[in-house]
């Protein structure tokens, strides 16, 4: 969330800003507002210096023998006054808050403006895989191996939802446990956070109210009904939501484990078919709590951890930085690990490495209180996906396969599928 101190201060730099994002903003009516409560909070303070200095000579003028009854009268419709202000400054209060919630967090300076034609990539790594057969894609490939049931997936939970089977399974599950070992042994702690969230973490992680649509709610949809998670950063920036942490334990680093539940998924164009999009799937995310001053060195952090998964999974990919209009609402900076599917010709993101500054603490009132000064301050959230398993297994098998229609198991899962090497039929 942005600071109406900042809006006040540097308008024209915020207006430009928001723009890149594609976001036109017209703050004089909130600027109005927070210069009529200004206003409003020094008559209160006015009064309240008034009736305070009455209400001491009270005790003098009963001494000296002064009828107070009209005193006690005046000082009776002052605090009506002083009431009816304060009600007013929340009324201002709520209008600013309205206007600025639904506002996209700022990009950084040096992000491209636009959509997805102008993001950029900055690096590519692996060896793009060459053939000398006519190679299969994931559906075909994954239908014939028996590791994905996509036809009894439909039949149980509808388009978007699939079934893995056996080895699909077992490779699945590979993949999540090496994802686990790598994470604790970078000194990450590991969450089980719950799939069914209150609106606070929804609105804290800055997807609610404009966002709320593109979850599954458990009741109807309101601030007092549960949702199923989108994505393990809801619950994880809002575990300290309300709290004062210690700048000493700062960085905190934390990753979890769930499926994740959209209801944004479920297109029918052919580059995503089988699972490339799906309304459920498997993911492991991570997060951190830093200082304002370690922020960029834990997004490089972050981005290095999601690359370094798929460099040693073998998968040829790239990194993409996201030009500012394709950034998320809720972050400022944001890094795509991108895997190439052979067989569409295109590279899928398996991970987005994003930078929320204080845009979420803002929201979830979650600060550190600083060693030297003891002064408190918003810390900053960073998350990155660590990873999503729903393309890569596409990605494994295309990339993977072999001209007999076996495919090769990557060498870091092999330990984690009983020493198997290759799927066969």
């Amino acid at each position: 969330m942005l600071s109406i101190e900042l809006i006040k201060n540097e308008t024209k730099k915020v207006q430009d800003l928001l723009e890149k994002k594609g976001c036109k903003v017209d703050f004089s009516e909130v600027l109005t507002y927070d210069e009529e409560r200004r206003k409003t909070i020094q008559q209160v303070e006015e009064l309240k210096a008034k009736k305070n200095k009455v209400s001491s000579m009270i005790p003098q003028y009963k001494k000296e023998g002064k009828d107070t009854s009209s005193i006690f009268e005046d000082m009776k419709l002052l605090g009506s006054k002083i009431e009816e202000l304060d009600k007013t400054v929340e009324d201002y209060d709520k209008k600013i808050k309205d206007f600025i919630v639904v506002l996209p967090n700022l990009p950084d300076e040096d992000l491209l403006p636009g959509g997805k034609e102008n993001n950029r990539v900055i690096r590519t790594g692996n060896k793009k895989p060459e053939f000398s057969f006519k190679i299969k894609n994931h559906v075909d490939l994954c239908t014939e191996l028996n590791l994905i049931d996509y036809d009894r997936g439909v039949k149980l939970a509808g388009n978007g939802a699939w079934i893995y089977r056996g080895v699909g399974a077992r490779l699945e599950w590979a993949l999540l446990n090496y994802f686990i070992d790598e994470h604790l042994n970078d000194g990450y702690e590991f969450i089980l956070p719950p799939h069914m969230l209150n609106y606070d973490c929804g609105f804290g992680a800055g997807q609610f109210p404009k966002f709320s649509d593109e979850v599954y709610w458990i009741d109807k949809k309101d601030e007092k009904s549960k949702f199923l998670l989108p994505t393990a950063e809801t619950a994880l920036v809002n575990m300290y939501k309300g709290e004062i942490i210690p700048e000493s334990n700062l960085p905190m680093k934390f990753f979890a484990y769930t499926p994740c539940y959209r209801r944004e998924a479920g297109s029918y164009r052919q580059e995503e078919r089988g699972m490339i999009r799906g309304h459920q799937f498997n993911k492991i995310e991570m997060v951190q709590y830093t200082t304002p001053e370690n922020s960029s060195k834990a997004f490089e952090e972050l981005v290095s951890k999601a690359e370094n998964l798929v460099k040693k999974l073998g998968l040829h990919y790239q990194v993409s930085k996201l030009a500012a209009g394709d950034c998320s609402a809720s972050m400022r900076r944001t890094y795509d690990i991108e895997v190439w599917i052979p067989s569409m010709g295109i590279y899928k993101e398996v991970s987005s490495a994003s930078n929320a500054g204080d845009y979420q603490a803002r929201r979830n009132n979650t600060k550190y209180r600083k060693n030297d000064t003891k002064k408190t301050e918003y810390v900053h959230t960073l998350n990155a996906s660590g990873l999503a398993t729903s393309r890569l297994l596409p990605a494994i098998v295309e990339q993977f396969q072999n001209e007999d229609g076996s495919v090769t198991i990557p060498e870091v899962l092999r330990k984690y599928m009983g020493g198997m090497t290759v799927i066969k039929k």
